[in-house]
């Protein structure tokens, strides 16, 4: 009966042992490591299974003797391993290092596949000192991979980002050199002009829109605003060539609308698979009439006592959408204390939000504006100052309010667009 039980208990610790081996293979083969041991004086060299297979190594082979290990590593990396080796036979405490090694080879400047490995090492003490050591070694090459990895795509959003920002910075200029501000005082008496432009937040839609404010030969005020198809360099190229027509065009002294029928006939022949859309006007100082016509443009908005709303839209389509398709001129006549808002999609058009609701906000903030009032006493001139800026800033001498009343709209409706670019241009007639 003793030897049946001792031949039991035998059993089950020869059981408890395979499964121990078997779990201790298993957790090697997931943490990719393996141990080794290297003995000085005898030669002897153990390796575990998965130390053959971080190698590339035929078990048959046997293991890879020490004096032979450097002939595996990469060249620039035997000088690691001659330092890990010293420490490790000098020292008391476990030393680690990590260096490359070619798997399958019999050389390090072999064509076997590259590996990073990382290696920790304890002297194995005897009598009389050290007569061996031995250690773990695992298998990072996957993990030093995705660090190298993510360290360049680091280093190339880093570069994408700084190439973005000059971008932006040549492309800003670019427009301000096609699209100045309008300088100095417009001698047009009772009446204020304000301009925006708004570049897009985001470097790749900074696009065509434009805008125009000065007077005409025969007294009147031309204003205009325009967007053109597209975002980048081809945009603002084709912006310049649009808004410079407009300009040569105004000079015949024609209705708003033909000056649109023109300006289609040029889209249409001249760049092709190109749109714009535009609103084009004239104001009449002293009768305060503006005769306007749009091309697929967003109505302006009339503050006028207390109340903001669209103008009544004359027909109309994108300019290079259609030829033959006459544009309608409308007229308005804008009264003392009135504010008119002229502007491009990009002010109230939103991805996230719903284009109506971008204009019930641009109409809120336009009734904030109209209820500042436009008092010729604040810093602008009852003979009335333009204003012009391309980053949201305030300058010249445009009346204060309305300058100020202009950032605040901005602020309202949610800010810079990400996706696009916007002008807006605002008329004021001061009250008497």
């Amino acid at each position: 009966m003793v030897d049946v039980i001792g031949a039991a208990e035998l059993l089950g610790h020869e059981t408890d042992a395979e499964m121990l081996a078997v779990r201790l293979a298993h957790a090697q083969r997931l943490g990719n490591m393996g141990w080794a041991e290297w003995h000085l004086h005898t030669g002897e060299t153990i390796w575990s299974d998965q130390v053959y297979v971080i190698f590339g190594r035929d078990p048959g082979e046997g293991p890879i003797a020490l004096p032979d290990l450097a002939e595996h590593v990469v060249p620039a990396d035997v000088a690691t391993l001659d330092r890990l080796l010293w420490s490790a036979v000098q020292g008391v405490e476990p030393v680690r290092a990590e260096f490359r090694i070619r798997r399958g080879s019999g050389s390090g400047s072999g064509s076997g596949d590259l590996r990073d490995v990382r290696v920790v090492l304890e002297p194995l003490a005897g009598p009389g000192g050290t007569i061996g050591m031995h250690g773990v070694i695992q298998d990072i090459t996957g993990r030093r991979r995705a660090e190298r990895m993510v360290s360049e795509s680091r280093r190339q959003l880093l570069e994408a980002r700084e190439q973005a920002a000059e971008d932006r910075h040549v492309m800003l200029a670019l427009r301000e050199a096609i699209l100045p501000e309008p300088a100095g005082c417009l001698d047009l008496p009772h009446t204020r002009i304000a301009v925006r432009y708004v570049p897009a937040e985001k470097t790749a839609n900074l696009g065509g829109d434009w805008f125009e404010a000065a007077p005409a030969s025969d007294g009147r005020l031309l204003l205009a605003i325009g967007d053109v198809s597209g975002h980048g360099l081809p945009a603002i190229s084709r912006m310049a060539q649009l808004r410079h027509a407009l300009v040569g065009l105004a000079m015949t002294g024609q209705a708003a609308n033909r000056l649109l029928d023109w300006l289609n006939e040029l889209v249409l022949h001249q760049l092709k698979d190109t749109t714009a859309t535009a609103i084009v006007g004239h104001l009449d100082p002293e009768t305060r009439v503006l005769a306007w016509a749009q091309a697929g443009n967003l109505a302006p908005i009339l503050v006028r006592d207390g109340v903001a709303s669209q103008l009544p839209q004359p027909r109309g389509v994108l300019l290079g959408a259609a030829a033959g398709r006459p544009y309608e001129l409308a007229t308005t006549r804008l009264l003392p204390g009135d504010l008119l808002l002229m502007f491009t999609d990009g002010l109230v058009e939103r991805r996230t939000r719903d284009i109506d609701v971008g204009l019930d906000l641009a109409l809120a903030a336009a009734r904030r504006i109209g209820a500042a009032g436009l008092d010729a006493s604040t810093n602008g001139s009852a003979n009335g100052s333009t204003n012009g800026s391309t980053n949201g800033s305030t300058n010249g001498s445009t009346d204060g309010s309305m300058d100020a009343g202009l950032d605040r709209l901005l602020a309202d409706i949610g800010g810079p667009n990400p996706e696009d670019d916007a002008c807006l241009l605002a008329v004021g007639i001061p009250g008497p």
